[in-house]
């Protein structure tokens, strides 16, 4: 799970509502060779707020912005019909609301990425939301850089949280570990994959745990697969958990 964003820095930083006032220089970007961009679509009803979204992403070599909704049921049909790898979606929008569309979205394609882009930092809407199938949940007074490396780790498989709604989450998801749980048995991890899953505990990128332990992102990478399998989970969410009720760390372990 990559947690993103510092609340202290945050207080200083200009909101993303802002980024639509904004004229970004692409020419500082000139990486050739780049294959199989990003997909993104934008789905958010304040005209301002996408144009700056897009004037970000659009200068980025590895992303390309193919479509823009206004509503959610706008966003339903430009999924079906572009086919995005990443939605960033608002949750208060006319019409159809992004908690629904993004059920309806995950629902009819599984594969595409749906990212949370919202001003509402609310219990209600943080569970519905995940619920429904988001990757990730970040609120608009984010950095750009933020929201940016956001749609790469969800595109990658990654999970995003902003650090309190992590722990809010996190909090209410652990439950005591039943008596069906205790006697459960699993493989047991190794001391590698004990070291990886406590580092993407505490939030850490699959490139920085690789650089924590001298490994490769794709050796990194397969020790997750080894833990998930041994878990029987299918995200770093899941098995965060798991580590959580069997005990492998504690909240106060996380950031």
């Amino acid at each position: 799970m990559l947690i993103l964003g510092n609340q202290k820095d945050l207080a200083k930083t200009a909101p993303i509502e802002a980024l639509g006032k904004v004229r970004y220089n692409c020419s500082r970007v000139n990486i050739e060779g780049v294959m199989g961009k990003i997909k993104v679509l934008l789905a958010e009803d304040h005209v301002v707020v996408r144009e700056g979204t897009r004037q970000l992403i659009q200068c980025e070599p590895d992303m390309e912005v193919v479509g823009e909704a206004g509503d959610g049921k706008e966003a339903i049909d430009l999924a079906n019909k572009l086919r995005p790898n990443v939605v960033i979606m608002d949750i208060a929008m006319p019409g159809l609301n992004g908690i629904e569309a993004t059920k309806q979205i995950k629902a009819l394609h599984p594969a595409i990425s749906v990212l949370i882009l919202t001003a509402y930092d609310n219990d209600q809407y943080i569970f519905a939301i995940l619920e429904a199938g988001a990757a990730g949940y970040l609120l608009k007074n984010v950095r750009g850089r933020e929201l940016i490396d956001a749609i790469r780790a969800v595109h990658a498989g990654e999970s995003v949280l902003y650090p309190t709604i992590a722990r809010r989450v996190i909090s209410r998801l652990v439950s005591p570990v039943s008596s069906a749980t205790e006697v459960q048995t699993i493989e047991p991890l190794s001391e590698r994959e004990m070291e990886v899953l406590k580092l993407a505990a505490r939030g850490i990128s699959n490139k920085n745990i690789a650089n924590e332990l001298s490994l490769s992102p794709r050796t990194v990478q397969a020790h997750l697969g080894n833990i998930f399998n041994k878990l029987g989970v299918g995200s770093r969410t899941e098995a965060i958990l798991c580590g959580l009720k069997r005990g492998w760390f504690t909240l106060e372990d996380l950031p």
